[in-house]
């Protein structure tokens, strides 16, 4: 039974977890819609409250109605918790991938019907969870044979970029309004950081997870389904301060550069994740865009695989009599 709607939930979603929702979609439609994903999977920015995220999950289901959804909020926490506390918390996701036959298990095979992801994350948040879920998997299925590898597009709306100090204060700043309460949050921040940072050089190992996370962005590989086929969406801004748009342009350009299709889209007046709320039809399109664009490959790659299977069935016989 989903929740009622209201502070703690999402309308049409049940939670499965802390912070974690599913709006699953058993409808008849779905096997009959070729051009819509099956599974979006949402990665929410640090702090990001429902109503906000219900802004995003609204309008996948009127543009992929037949797709299920699932949504992972991002804590403040997120950048001083243990892996650890992290993977625990982002269980419930991987049970809910395994039931939509997302992951390989007992129950699937490579002879089945492959689900098409949409992922979209926000900010240096969501990637953390998003590349933290990504080793969680690989852990559990080690590396998975490009066999399983379909089709898939990544949406990037404010990240990745570097983080330091500078860059967890300005987040923080946005979450904290109270003018008494927001310096105290700073100091405990920038003392949090301080300590990981004196611990990443006693024990040489980073303290801070986020610190990479920019770094483990780039894998082509990041999710089981992906690969260098997935084509990327990066939607960031001049005006953002939090994630400078020059370092997610450099960002697009390296992973380009690596083989992968690339698309950008430059906002001029948005800040941090207010791209959708500033330009919201050029912001769908771009997502549409995107996904069409991993439809196409999809198409291509059976036009190609018909063309290596049909001569070998219908090619003449000879006789050399």
């Amino acid at each position: 039974m989903s929740p009622t709607p209201g502070v703690h939930s999402l309308e049409g979603f049940s939670m499965i977890g802390p912070g974690m929702y599913l709006r699953g979609n058993h409808e008849q439609g779905q096997d009959s819609d070729t051009a819509s994903p099956n599974v979006v999977l949402i990665f929410g920015w640090m702090g990001a409250q429902l109503r906000h995220l219900r802004n995003y999950t609204n309008t996948y289901t009127k543009l992929y109605p037949n797709a299920s959804q699932i949504v992972v909020r991002c804590n403040s926490d997120i950048f001083w918790c243990t892996i650890s506390t992290i993977q625990r918390r982002l269980m419930p996701v991987i049970d809910a991938l395994e039931a939509l036959h997302c992951l390989p298990s007992s129950e699937s095979s490579l002879e089945q019907r492959r689900p098409r992801v949409l992922s979209h994350v926000f900010s240096n948040g969501g990637c953390l969870q998003m590349t933290c879920l990504g080793h969680m998997l690989q852990q559990r299925y080690g590396f998975v044979s490009a066999q399983w590898s379909f089709t898939s597009a990544l949406v990037l709306d404010s990240c990745p970029t570097t983080v330091d100090l500078n860059t967890l204060k300005l987040a923080f700043s946005a979450l904290f309004q109270n003018p008494i309460v927001r310096p105290v949050a700073l100091i405990f921040i920038s003392t949090v950081y301080f300590v990981r940072f004196c611990l990443s050089l006693l024990v040489d190992k980073q303290m801070m997870l986020v610190s990479d996370t920019h770094i483990h962005m780039r894998n082509p590989r990041l999710l089981p389904w992906m690969g260098v086929h997935t084509p990327r969406l990066y939607l960031f801004s001049r005006k953002d301060r939090t994630s400078p748009w020059k370092e997610v342009m450099h960002h697009a350009k390296t992973v380009k550069e690596g083989g992968m299709d690339v698309r950008c889209e430059l906002f001029e007046e948005s800040e941090h994740v207010a791209h959708m709320r500033v330009e919201p039809e050029r912001y769908w399109s771009s997502v549409q865009d995107v996904w069409v664009l991993a439809i196409s490959k999809e198409k291509d790659e059976k036009r190609l695989r018909l063309s290596q299977i049909l001569p070998a069935q219908h090619s003449p016989s000879r006789s050399f009599l």
